[in-house]
């Protein structure tokens, strides 16, 4: 098996075709298989890379709470770019993914082409954070006392997960598999860590206003968790632009996996062609109408 060391914590990743490299970074509930539609449709341009995040076996999976932490997990991709000889690349993460995928723009901005930020966000609105950071508390005592299986018996029919069940029966039921095996002592670690210890995206507006990497936000019009923040991030990102699919949830590259690939294949191609143009958010002061 390929493993990326991250000083001292082995990452486990898969890679695919040849060209300019895309990083896959999973969510919470899924690991590398979660982009098997991805890893399957961009290989014909594109180097493509997922990776285990650590805590999801076969990474390891430290038994350290310090071990975990949201610019570790961001630190992470660094590591295993590295690893490949990799120096820039385009980063595609989804929820707990999407947030690393923003720190990662913040934290190695040298290394990013694109940043592809989607379903994240949860708890950045602050009427939000105090309940995401205990519902993450929650789970992570669900998992250390029920274990995986139990946990993917509710978790999988979450309200923005069910779209998926609709569209794709068996994509789903894939899904639900992959997440009764995590390790549950990983899936812990992994919610006090990384979840419930991350900052929202409104504690790093600072940052945000000067973030200059070409930066796709996609959200599905159905994951009400995340759709506001992704707004949010749209009018703060100057360099960024904002993708709703429709009648979509949180899944959004399983849900809708072919939609999925062709905007990302397409805002890829844009800034390759160098034609991705950020806003002028200064312009945007003028309650004028007409000037």
């Amino acid at each position: 098996m390929p493993f990326a060391d991250a000083d001292g914590v082995r990452l486990y990743y898969e890679e695919a075709g040849s060209g300019t490299p895309i990083v896959f970074v999973h969510e919470f509930a899924a690991d590398h298989r979660g982009w098997e539609p991805q890893m399957r449709f961009f290989p014909r341009r594109h180097r493509c890379i997922a990776f285990n995040a650590r805590g999801y076996p076969p990474s390891d999976v430290p038994g350290d709470i310090d071990a975990y932490g949201q610019e570790i997990a961001s630190g992470d991709i660094a590591h295993v770019m590295r690893h490949l000889g990799i120096g820039k690349a385009h980063i595609v993460g989804l929820s707990m993914g999407g947030n690393a995928t923003l720190h990662f723009g913040l934290l190695y901005p040298e290394m990013a082409l694109s940043l592809t930020v989607a379903g994240a966000g949860y708890g950045s609105n602050p009427d939000e954070t105090d309940r995401f950071r205990a519902d993450a508390l929650a789970m992570a005592e669900r998992y250390e006392s029920q274990g995986s299986q139990a946990v993917a018996e509710t978790y999988s029919l979450g309200p923005a997960r069910v779209q998926h069940r609709e569209k794709d029966p068996r994509g789903w039921a894939r899904f639900k598999d992959i997440l009764g095996q995590h390790d549950a002592r990983g899936a812990g670690l992994t919610m006090r860590g990384v979840q419930a210890r991350r900052p929202t995206f409104r504690d790093l507006e600072d940052g945000l206003k000067r973030l200059a990497i070409p930066t796709l936000i996609i959200a599905g019009d159905e994951d009400d968790l995340s759709l506001d923040a992704s707004v949010w991030l749209k009018r703060t990102v100057p360099s960024a632009a904002l993708w709703v699919l429709p009648k979509t949830g949180h899944m959004l590259n399983l849900e809708d996996a072919a939609a999925f690939n062709r905007g990302l294949e397409d805002f890829i191609a844009t800034v390759e062609a160098g034609r991705w143009v950020s806003r002028d958010l200064e312009n945007l002061a003028s309650p004028a109408l007409f000037s």
